[in-house]
């Protein structure tokens, strides 16, 4: 097993409404697949010592920031930062609103159109993924695949947020 994974992942949403079944649906996919294959390291910094992981994250939002609590798997606090939502609002507005349209479409149109809303889907998918990648730079380093399942994740806490 690699020490450079997430091995715990906890969506802190006591104070979010509930989410639809669509929205859970989606938590419970990226949960999963997050768990079954992530990359996450905690970079060297300042010359303090980073615990190995692998890592228990824990995901909220507190005073409109988007927090990483990061602990290893014997509790010891390894890092938490905070990152500004601001960077996110847009894609993440841009994602529900084509998600939306895409559950919409499953349900009656055509395989083609429900083809191209989900590229559309994949595409601002991406887009937010890259935004996490580059507001984690110097925090934490993670790869693509995670990146897309932590902005997943991330929605799901905005949704309520």
């Amino acid at each position: 097993m690699t020490m450079t994974r997430i091995s715990h992942i906890e969506l802190d949403d006591r104070n979010l409404p509930p989410p639809t079944p669509e929205i859970e649906q989606e938590r419970k996919v990226a949960i999963y697949d997050l768990l079954e294959e992530n990359s996450f390291a905690l970079p060297k910094r300042d010359d303090r010592l980073v615990p190995d992981g692998p890592y228990h994250v824990q995901l909220s939002i507190r005073d409109k920031r988007l927090v990483f609590d990061v602990t290893t798997e014997d509790s010891q606090k390894a890092a938490e930062f905070h990152l500004s939502l601001g960077p996110f609002r847009q894609v993440v507005k841009d994602y529900f609103q084509i998600c939306e349209s895409y559950f919409d479409a499953v349900k009656t149109l055509p395989p083609s159109q429900i083809e191209t809303i989900d590229m559309a889907r994949r595409g601002i998918h991406n887009e937010g993924s890259r935004v996490l990648q580059e507001r984690l730079e110097g925090k934490a380093e993670i790869d693509t695949d995670t990146a897309r399942r932590l902005f997943t994740l991330i929605c799901v806490l905005h949704f309520g947020g």
